[in-house]
């Protein structure tokens, strides 16, 4: 079968289109009945972790499986010449491809003078084959751009540049290695026609992968433009993306269970430990990651109102094992009633309730 030709090219688009669609179908048909949640809240399935970690293991595998066949079309089917062989003039292949009797330049000038009829009842294909070429390469991508989001979480945490990105720089690791192995071209055209693949999987992904998975996207998609539509006259709008919670203050009544609780079994690190002039109480500094966590101590025995820590992290289950290896009481998995994410709670010293939200 010929690599370039008309049909191998629709029957590789007929198979791109079968993942874009039949992939998240499945998914969510299968989570389902498993009585799986796929937006990070509570599920009804007792093994819900065990089988949530097998549907990532599925992901990964089905990734790795395209990922050997990329490798396989890109190195082990060519055998090495004894040049090496570079191509940098973009584009130049698919310009050539399209003939006009008098010129591109001509041919603008009637698209503007006579109109999008005229001007392209001029063009004529020189070389289909390839048109057919770039379109492959184009076609060769889209799942890349399409599985990134859809299987690893970081991609998906900035899925509007990422993705697209990532597929660049693979695209260009091929190009390189098959110019020092001398396996293939040094072809600027497939660059650029990986990287429109990955930008095409990627939207893909954004209006069929995560539509599909997420039946909640419509309503999600108007609260945020109406928020932005008034956020962008508000005073902190401009600033928001530079802005975090960097700092919580507790009250504590006795500074040794307070180490022994956050220190030695939760892990924060000690930054600053202060001693009032008046040698009345203690005040700690703790930090962990960028948030950083501030407790006075009163060092003497009362009684505090419930106060509250809220953190969010990754991998819920694993937190909550290492906090039971540690003694901690940890409750069962519960929903959080705003974001829909799982989240655990669990009581500190001194009537400090904290709540681990899982990060989406």
């Amino acid at each position: 079968m010929d690599a370039n030709s008309l049909s191998t090219n629709i029957i590789v688009m007929g198979l791109v289109a079968a993942l874009v669609v039949i992939l998240p179908w499945a998914d969510r048909t299968i989570c389902r009945r498993l009585r799986l949640n796929l937006h990070g809240g509570v599920s009804r399935n007792p093994n819900a972790d065990r089988l949530m970690r097998g549907r990532q293991m599925i992901l990964f595998a089905g990734f790795a499986v395209y990922l050997m066949i990329v490798a396989y079309l890109v190195f082990f089917s060519r055998a090495a010449t004894n040049e090496y062989l570079v191509h940098v003039a973009p584009l130049e292949d698919l310009k050539n491809a399209f003939s006009t009797p008098r010129g591109f330049s001509h041919w603008f000038q009637t698209l503007f003078s006579e109109g999008v009829t005229t001007a392209f009842s001029q063009i004529s294909i020189a070389r289909p084959e390839d048109i057919s070429q770039f379109m492959m390469n184009v076609m060769f991508f889209v799942p890349m751009g399409y599985l990134l989001p859809y299987v690893f979480r970081w991609q998906r945490a900035r899925v509007k540049i990422r993705p697209v990105l990532t597929c660049f720089l693979i695209s260009f690791v091929i190009e390189n290695i098959q110019l020092i192995s001398r396996r293939g071209f040094y072809d600027m055209d497939d660059m650029l026609a990986n990287t429109l693949g990955g930008w095409i999987g990627q939207m893909l992904y954004l209006s069929v992968g995560y539509v599909v998975t997420h039946p909640r996207w419509r309503r999600e998609m108007d609260q945020y433009r109406n928020w932005k539509r008034n956020a962008r006259h508000r005073t902190l709008y401009p600033f928001g993306k530079r802005i975090g919670l960097s700092r919580t203050t507790l009250k504590g009544t006795d500074e040794e269970s307070v180490w022994d609780f956050y220190v030695t079994k939760l892990g924060f690190r000690p930054r600053r430990k202060l001693v009032p002039l008046d040698g009345i109480g203690t005040d700690f500094l703790l930090e962990m990651g960028r948030s950083q966590l501030e407790i006075h101590c009163s060092n003497r025995p009362e009684r505090l109102e419930e106060q509250h820590l809220t953190i969010s992290a990754r991998r819920l289950p694993a937190i909550r094992k290492r906090l039971k290896m540690n003694g901690i009481a940890v409750g069962p998995y519960e929903q959080d009633p705003y974001t829909g994410l799982r989240k655990l709670e669990f009581m500190g010293p001194d009537n400090v309730c904290i709540t681990v939200i899982e990060d989406s």
